[in-house]
């Protein structure tokens, strides 16, 4: 296994960082390898720690595999001289065998996503990829209740099954992962008809139950003070927040495209396109960090976090 560089965290060292100082860390998709750079770029310049993640969905749609990702990552990681706190995640994942590749390939979180099973399938498959991934040092996110989506980038289904907090406490005990994602009312993807809403009283009931780091996805087109309120919950609520649609929303809309591209189009883009692109979406990042999480300039609240 390779030796992390010392800025790199498990998603379990960050949150825990991030909860104490009522702050949430943005966990940004850039979905394609150009754009990991804007994004460690943008949290560089921020002084804030961040996530760079990405999900089996998006590495099947838009056709990378786990060790490329991973290989420019940490180039530019390296590259760029980020000094910043950062992990690297992989999102909505059901398949094992994906989840192996990612850790091979330096990542240091995953997400098992077996929500679509019953609750006892469901802490079985967890609790066994959490035993896996724990053994190599690597941090487990896991959903529970069912998060709707609008573009089916990341997930299968639109349909929404909102967390049960008695479940939470249940299966929070039995697969020992280190964080968890609720549905308490956002949805992946754009908001067209339904609008974002927050079930705050749910979130403090999960957290009145367990003390598992809280995950929002959906966080593209949720209002700040949502996202705010959902963060500052008294005895502590989210603390990381999955961004993934504004980022490529910026990227097209900056490139003058109504499609999404794949990974290789994105790779051969002209270099004005290219800069065009990586400059809208460092601009969003930036605006995530400082107008929704809180997160800028508290880089400096790590200090011996590992």
């Amino acid at each position: 296994m390779m030796q992390r560089p010392d800025n790199l965290y498990t998603l379990k060292e960050a949150l825990s960082v991030a909860e104490r100082g009522k702050y949430a860390i943005g966990s940004f998709s850039p979905r394609y390898t150009p754009m990991i750079r804007p994004v460690l770029a943008a949290s560089q310049q921020n002084n804030s720690p961040a996530i760079v993640q990405i999900s089996q969905k998006e590495l099947e749609r838009y056709h990378i595999e786990p060790a490329e990702f991973g290989e420019v990552f940490f180039r530019e990681l390296r590259d760029l001289q980020i000094t910043v706190p950062i992990t690297l995640h992989l999102d909505h994942t059901k398949d094992i065998r994906v989840i192996e590749a990612a850790i091979a390939a330096g990542f240091t979180s995953v997400m098992i996503d077996a929500s679509e099973h019953d609750l006892a399938e469901n802490i079985r498959i967890t609790r066994e990829v959490a035993r896996f991934a724990h053994e190599q040092g690597v941090s487990v996110e896991a959903e529970l209740g069912k998060i709707g989506t609008t573009d089916f980038v990341e997930t299968d289904t639109d349909e929404e099954m909102y967390t049960d907090p008695n479940e939470a406490e249940q299966f929070v005990r039995e697969t020992k992962v280190d964080a968890l994602a609720v549905s308490v009312g956002t949805a992946h993807g754009v908001y067209q008809v339904r609008q974002p809403k927050v079930d705050y009283e749910r979130l403090q009931a999960i957290r009145a139950r367990t003390d598992v780091h809280l995950v929002l996805h959906g966080g593209s087109g949720v209002p700040a003070e949502m996202v705010k309120a959902a963060i500052q919950l008294p005895g502590g609520g989210v603390s990381k927040v999955n961004i993934a649609t504004d980022l490529e929303v910026a990227l097209l809309a900056a490139l003058g495209r109504a499609d999404r591209m794949t990974n290789a189009e994105c790779k051969n883009l002209a270099e004005d396109q290219l800069v065009a692109g990586r400059n809208a979406v460092a601009e969003v990042v930036a605006e995530k960090m400082n107008v929704f999480l809180g997160s800028a300039g508290k880089a400096g609240t790590f200090g011996a976090a590992k």
